[in-house]
Formats: C-alpha cells, structure tokens, sequence
C-alpha cells in the first residue's frame, strides 16, 4: 500500500499504534488498581456490616432471625442458618480473622475451603461479577451455626453504553488528527527539500531554499543550497571551459581552410578539406553541447504542437522525407529555442541513419501528471540492444553507420538528451520489430 510505503504514513501509525497502546495500557492498569482498592475497601466495609447484622441477630430471639434477614439489607453479604454441626477445622482467612477480632472471643469464626456449597451456588446475576467469593462459618452465643458468604465486589469496567462508544470514538479520532498533524509537519520539510532536488535537475539556477525551520532541517538546507552552488559553479567552469576551447579553435580552422585552398595538388587537397570539414564539425558541435548544458534561457509556455509543425516543416523544406501526425492541444513549459535544438537533432539523427522519419505525438498520464510523447520512428537497420543506452555518451558511436563515415560525431543524443532532462523529461530508444529505431521524447505538460 502507498500510504505504509511513504514516510509520512509510517510515522502516522507508528504514532497512531504508540498513543493508543499506551493508552491501553494505561487504562489496564489504572482498572487493575481500582480493582484491588475496591476488594480493599470491600473487606473493611464487609467486616463493618458483617459484625452489625451479627450482633444484630445475636441479640434477636432465634424466631425472629428469619424474617430479619429476609428485611436487613446485607450489601454484599448473604447470611443463612446451618441445622447442622460443622467442623472448625482448617486455617482462617484474613477476612475471618478480622470478623473475629470484631466480634470478640464470644463468637466462633472460621473460614470454608474456597470450593464450598456457597459460592458454587452464586444467583445468575453475580457470576459476571470480578473477585473471591468468600463463606465464613460463625457460631452465635446461643450455639446457632451461621453460614454468611462474602460476595466477590462489581467489575470497575464501564458497561458498553452508547456515550461510552461516542466518547471512545471522540476520543481515538483526536489521537487520529494529532497525529496526522504531527506526520505533516515532519515530513513537509523533506517534501520540500525532495522537490527541490528534483526542481534542481530542471533548473540548476533556481532560487536558492530559505533557510528556515527546526535545527536538523536549517543544517540541511544551508548543505542543500552549498551542494546547489557549487554544482553550479562547476557546470558553468565546465560550459565556459568547452565554449572558449571550441570557439577558440573556429579562428585557425578558418585559415586553415584558406590555406588548403592553394595547395596544388587536387587530391591531397580535397583530403585535407574533408578532414578540416569533419573537424569544424566537431568543434560546432561541441559549441552546440556546451549551449545544451548552459539553462540560461529562461522557460515560458509552449505550443508543443506548433513547434513540431514547425520543425518537420522547416525538415521537410530542406528535402528531408519528414511526416507529422497527432494534436494535443497542450502546452508544456519550455526553452523555446533549446527544444528546437533538441527536436532537430532526433529528426536528423532519424533521416541520416533511416532515410526517413515519422514523427507522432501522444499523451499519457502518471501520478496525476500529464505527460506528452514525441514518436520519432525511421526505417534504418535499428541500435544493438546492448548499445541503446551508451550511444547516449559524448562521442560514442556504434559500429554500423552510425559512425564518423556518415558525418556522426557522436554528440547528437547527448545534447538531446541534456535538453530533455532540464525540461524534466527524458528521451529512450527501442528497436522496433518491424524494423528501424524509435526515439521517445517524453516532456511533462504544463501544470494546470
């Protein structure tokens, strides 16, 4: 389940799980206290009116006794006539010991095993009550024998009314809230931290975060916003680095080129113009990877399709055999004129290498985001399986035709690929069983 795979549902059952076994446990024990107070208080009560209503009958005409205890009220206690004799042997309770001292040594006390007649014959509506059941046998001073029955004390625990459900409801779903709350604001910080990782992938010039909050999150946004500005420093070296080393070179290529042009001998000229052509190449490309890494352009809304139309136009114009089919109605968030590039260099890869290239366009949908992909579909003989991801590495080529025979250098899907990744998509290659390579660029649409 989702809500047990993310943090902040962990940490809310666990909080959950925690308060409400605590409380239980809570409850147990204070229940099992008032148990104990109950049978202590029970005892010291019990022993007060047991010795009132013996004495009382003690000082009845034997007659009379019956329809006094039909009329006294005993609380507890249940005391009937024995005709018979009884034996006192045995050990006394703690109970029976304390009647005795009450009483004084004119009356007989002693205790029955815990299994005796008495408390086996309980009425129905003791036999749900908590505690010993207890039966004493007294002798009064005119020899009566007595049986009195010490009943066990009412459980402490509340019956299963209405108001108590509604308060236990009330009570559990006010853990519930706190802790949902409690969960949320745990986890907002590294929400917040995530999507600024994740928002840092797209733009490495974003703000930085404020740095905020409790201790642990104020460390970890000032190391987050350090980490920002030094990737960011060593991209731009990086990107300064490659721009000058490529454009530094254009200069002598150019006279290079100049100076080849008088070079007498007609064949070993043209090699050495062709391998100047293939150089400039590199190096213009090389400009075109640097500007691909460099995100200054700032992003804005974009027609996707519009800008498809007119790219496969523009194609097409140039006599390169380009299709479109597909509308979307949907706007994406783009660097207009670094997707250009991007959608330009997969409709090229796809005519150099397969002839042709069919362009479509679909959408899908994905955690509630919607996302847009660009087909690019050619007839060519297709990349090895082993390779689909390496050609994606500055100057690989493959060994078939894509290579530098072809005017390849290899850079390519990098820049592409660049370019998708700051856009929060990314491009994917796949053989396709008919035949040819399909390209895949997958672009996140413009949040609504």
């Amino acid at each position: 389940m989702t809500i047990i795979k993310s943090m902040s549902g962990r940490i809310f059952g666990i909080l959950l799980l925690g308060v409400v076994s605590s409380t239980a446990l809570t409850w147990w024990l204070a229940f099992g206290e008032r148990q104990k107070t109950i049978e202590q208080f029970r005892d010291s009560r019990a022993v007060e009116r047991a010795e009132q209503l013996l004495l009382a009958m003690d000082a009845l005409p034997a007659a009379n006794r019956d329809a006094f205890l039909a009329t006294a009220p005993r609380l507890g206690l249940r005391v009937t006539t024995l005709p018979a004799e009884v034996s006192n042997e045995g050990p006394r309770s703690a109970y029976a010991a304390a009647l005795s001292e009450r009483l004084g040594k004119t009356f007989q006390v002693f205790s029955l095993p815990p299994e005796s007649e008495g408390c086996l014959s309980l009425p129905a509506e003791t036999t749900a009550l908590k505690g010993t059941c207890e039966e004493l046998i007294i002798k009064l001073h005119d020899s009566t024998t007595l049986r009195l029955t010490v009943l066990p004390p009412r459980g402490p625990l509340p019956p299963l009314r209405p108001d108590f459900i509604f308060y236990l409801f009330l009570f559990l779903s006010c853990i519930a809230v706190l802790a949902f709350l409690v969960s949320r604001m745990t986890v907002k910080p590294l929400r917040q931290l995530a999507q600024a990782a994740t928002d840092l992938g797209k733009d490495i010039n974003r703000p930085a975060l404020p740095e905020v909050g409790t201790t642990e999150i104020l460390q970890a946004t000032k190391a987050f916003n350090s980490m920002q500005g030094r990737i960011r420093q060593h991209i731009q070296q990086r990107t300064h680095m490659l721009a000058a080393i490529t454009h530094d070179l254009q200069t002598p290529l150019t006279r290079l080129r100049l100076r080849l042009e008088k070079v007498g001998d007609t064949e070993l000229r043209d090699k050495l113009i062709g391998d100047l052509s293939a150089m400039q190449t590199m190096v213009k490309e090389g400009l075109d990877l640097a500007r691909s890494m460099d995100n200054n352009e700032s992003l804005r809304p974009l027609d996707l399709d519009s800008l498809l139309d007119s790219v496969c136009a523009d194609a097409a114009d140039a006599g390169q055999e380009v299709s479109f089919n597909g509308k979307s109605g949907i706007t994406v968030m783009a660097r207009p004129q670094a997707l250009r590039r991007c959608l330009t260099n997969l409709i090229d890869n796809a005519v150099k290498y397969g002839h042709h290239a069919k362009v479509t366009l679909e959408t899908s949908s994905d955690t509630g985001i919607k996302l847009m992909h660009v087909f690019i579909r050619d007839g060519g003989a297709g990349i090895p399986a082993d390779q689909l991801q390496k050609v994606f590495e500055p100057f690989y080529r493959t060994e078939t035709s894509r290579s530098r025979d072809t005017g390849g250098t290899g850079l390519g899907l990098t820049i592409a690929q660049n370019i998708a990744q700051q856009h929060g998509g990314s491009v994917q290659l796949a053989n396709l069983s008919e035949g040819g390579l399909e390209v895949k660029l997958t672009l996140p649409a413009k949040p609504a």
